[in-house]
């Protein structure tokens, strides 16, 4: 299995690269998730970062409140992505990050889950990303490999996995990537 920070900057990663592709009038889009155009999912994935530093650094949930509601992109979207991804990177592979109890809204966990939380977020939505604005789809097969075992693994403890509204189950006989997406809500 992979180390789960390496995954998840991974993740980040593969996020970025499309993040980078976004043109200027693609940022009102719709995307996979109901609720969200690309600035909003942008935004979400951005406060997610936000949020790491803070929880694996010792605070709780309750006491940060409403600290990253609202739009957190400013004027630049990308930068805005890039300098949260950096702050959540440094913060997972701080020493103690993996044992590191983790305060959040639903309860604690240890820190290990919630940065595997994180890597799924964050590759799950950069499909939704990549839906949107028409860019590369596919991702990397060692992450899908990760979440999807860690998604059959807990689906009964996250069924609040944002499913998109649609209900849609894809076949078995479809690629793992397929099958992932569509436990989560997607529509490969």
């Amino acid at each position: 299995m992979i180390d789960i920070r390496d995954a998840y900057r991974r993740a980040l990663d593969g996020f970025g690269s499309r993040l980078h592709l976004v043109q200027d009038d693609q940022w009102e889009l719709p995307t996979p998730c109901v609720d969200w155009d690309v600035r909003g999912l942008v935004n979400h994935v951005v406060v997610e970062n936000l949020w790491a530093p803070e929880l694996l650094g010792g605070r709780a949930a309750a006491e940060m409140g409403d600290a990253f509601d609202g739009d957190v992109l400013g004027d630049d979207p990308v930068k805005a992505f890039e300098v949260s991804a950096q702050g959540a990177i440094q913060a997972v592979y701080a020493e103690g990050a993996l044992t590191a109890v983790t305060r959040l809204s639903f309860g604690d966990v240890v820190g290990e889950e919630y940065i595997t939380e994180l890597f799924a977020d964050v590759l799950i939505h950069t499909w939704d990303l990549a839906r949107a604005t028409g860019g590369p789809e596919r991702l990397d097969p060692q992450l899908v490999a990760s979440c999807a075992d860690w998604s059959a693994r807990t689906q009964e403890d996250y069924p609040q996995a944002e499913p998109t509204g649609d209900g849609h189950r894809a076949w078995r006989d479809t690629d793992q990537q397929d099958r992932l997406l569509s436990a989560w809500g997607r529509n490969p």
